[in-house]
């Protein structure tokens, strides 16, 4: 296999991955994935694709993640991750979109509007 470049998105997060043959080591701006997601929901998400396509430990991915947050991070890396699986393996797309993890999670934040506090926010109201 050669390396398989892709990319997920979520709310403002964008995260590029490569994806090569390996011993399973996922690395994240330079850092191991444990200790940039510290916490076991986060590392549960990065790794749901691997674990649905039952694929663990056999690849080596490099991910250049930016934007954001840490949560909207860890759901774009997982969705590159998806997207790489299924450019290598197109079987794999049925058992991947069945668990939600081939859909681009389209939500993003609603903009402020001229003249309240924020999105939907309004100014205190005084009757008198």
């Amino acid at each position: 296999m050669t390396t398989i470049n892709t990319s997920g998105r979520r709310k403002t997060s964008v995260a590029r991955i490569y994806v090569k043959d390996g011993s399973g080591n996922v690395t994240v701006n330079d850092k191991d994935y444990k200790v940039y997601f510290p916490t076991l929901p986060l590392q549960y998400v990065i790794n749901q694709a691997l674990e649905v396509a039952q694929m663990e430990g056999r690849y080596d991915i490099l991910v250049n993640v930016k934007g954001g947050g840490i949560s909207g991070q860890a759901e774009a890396v997982r969705l590159a991750i998806a997207k790489a699986i299924v450019q290598e393996y197109p079987e794999k797309k049925t058992e991947l979109r069945a668990k939600g993890l081939m859909t681009r999670d389209s939500r993003m934040v609603e903009r402020k509007k001229p003249g309240r506090k924020k999105a939907r926010k309004k100014f205190q109201f005084s009757k008198r």
